[in-house]
């Protein structure tokens, strides 16, 4: 989706004008009042679409950049995203930072969508759509809110930083709100979508009811609400189950959407098309997944593999062999549909949980459950413990969800370091290991953020 194909493209924030060291009440010329915008229920379903059609896949990208899922091939010379690569982080850096500036412009079209929502003349024959609608846009505002936490939280933790939260387009001077606070406001946001969203509006490019409860998963996961993890995981789960071995493959090509809850539609390069991050189609390699990453899989019998690397050994003299296939679709390279939610995930929050609440018979089955329906041959395994679990569920992360935006915040989740093997930091410039204790490990806010907001916080370190 792109912005441009919609006929309401809205700003972030309303202008104002001062002359004369007097402020003028005028109407800004480039904006459109929500009364006006919005004049029946299909104007709203276009602002809402409006609102997805910022959303983009920088998490996805800038995850990848900064941990051990990548390395960096002689072959790049394009510069795109090399310092970011290397950890020269900071809050010019248009590459790390540009997460909060998607993310908000959707917050604030999402805003004036509900607004005018809240005015505009139904009849009683529209309610029910009505409520969907508010519903779908209550769940989006949460979840925008959500990658904000993810990408810019100083710690995942109470007493941490947190992000403002934007529950109206409005000029002001907001604050940061803790962690904890944030985490409240998003909860509530969602927990108030969910009823009102109806089982049958199945979408997939749109949020339905099975991806509010994904959305309630994920969040309690980095909550850490151990309870609420397993809830809501497992209603998901109950709704949308595994792919299996013959489904999985064709996800990654846009034939079959099997355990997909939620995906962003692709279908231009003006959307973003993730495939040309990873590998761009005059057969150029930027990003090649990282050996690492690699020596994890049975690369014979787990379809993931195949499913999301590539290894051509005929590319030729001075070109890497390995190549991240993930996003490159069927018959048009690297038209693939982002997935943002899928049941892997499911099974493995869930299997955290479990193991966290040391119940380790119901972690075990949900990693065994997973693992088998990815590998053939695979024989279940055995657990004793709970660190043992949970380092198996880290591992199985890095491997079922590479390249979907995990791996960078799954460390931050626990405090562990990111670690390249020598193999994988040939052009990294010695950049090898990243601590909690390194700035770099939490990422900065934009410096225009701080320059046009004096009550705004940077995180510690910049």
């Amino acid at each position: 989706m792109n912005s441009k194909h919609y006929k309401y493209i809205f700003l972030l924030l309303p202008a104002f004008v001062v002359s004369c060291d007097k402020k003028l009440d005028l109407v800004p010329t480039d904006t459109v009042e929500s009364t006006k915008a919005f004049r029946n229920m299909a104007d709203i379903n276009l602002g809402i679409i409006g609102a997805y059609a910022v959303l983009g896949s920088s998490d996805i990208t800038n995850t990848s950049l900064v941990s051990d899922e990548v390395m960096l091939p002689t072959e790049n010379i394009t510069g795109g995203g090399i310092a970011t690569h290397r950890w020269q982080i900071d809050g010019s850096n248009g590459t790390i930072t540009s997460a909060f500036n998607e993310n908000y412009v959707a917050i604030d079209r999402v805003n004036r969508v509900l607004a005018a929502l809240d005015v505009i003349s139904t009849t009683p024959g529209e309610q029910s759509l009505k409520d969907r609608y508010r519903g779908e846009l209550l769940a989006l505002r949460a979840y925008c809110h959500f990658e904000l936490i993810r990408n810019y939280a100083s710690k995942y933790e109470a007493g941490a930083l947190g992000v403002v939260y934007m529950e109206q387009s409005a000029i002001g001077l907001p604050s940061r709100l803790s962690f904890e606070a944030t985490m409240a406001k998003i909860k509530a946001d969602i927990t108030a979508a969910k009823p009102l969203m109806p089982s049958s509006f199945n979408d997939k490019t749109r949020i339905t009811k099975a991806a509010v409860s994904a959305i309630q998963a994920r969040i309690a996961l980095y909550e850490k609400n151990w309870d609420e993890a397993i809830t809501y995981s497992t209603e998901a789960i109950s709704m949308i189950p595994l792919a299996t071995r013959a489904q999985f493959p064709l996800i990654w090509k846009d034939q079959s959407d099997a355990e997909v809850f939620w995906k962003l539609r692709r279908a231009t390069a003006a959307d973003g098309l993730l495939g040309d991050f990873y590998y761009r189609t005059n057969n150029t390699v930027l990003y090649a997944p990282a050996y690492k990453l690699m020596n994890q899989f049975d690369q014979v019998n787990d379809i993931r593999f195949s499913s999301y690397i590539k290894v051509d050994n005929n590319r030729g003299a001075g070109k890497i062999p390995n190549i991240v296939i993930k996003y490159a679709g069927i018959t048009t390279a690297n038209l693939a549909d982002v997935k943002l939610y899928r049941t892997g995930e499911m099974f493995l929050i869930r299997a955290e949980a479990h193991a966290e609440k040391n119940m380790i018979t119901e972690a075990s089955n949900d990693l065994n459950t997973l693992r088998a329906a990815r590998i053939t041959g695979y024989t279940d395994e055995t657990f004793t413990d709970k660190t043992q679990v949970i380092d198996s569920v880290y591992a199985e992360r890095f491997k079922e969800l590479a390249f979907e935006g995990h791996r960078f915040f799954d460390l931050r989740r626990r405090n562990l370091p990111v670690v390249r093997e020598p193999e994988d930091a040939i052009n990294t410039l010695g950049s090898v290991l990243l601590t909690p204790n390194d700035p770099q490990y939490a990422f900065p806010l934009p410096d225009a953020e701080l320059k046009v907001n004096e009550n705004m916080v940077q995180n510690p370190g910049y």
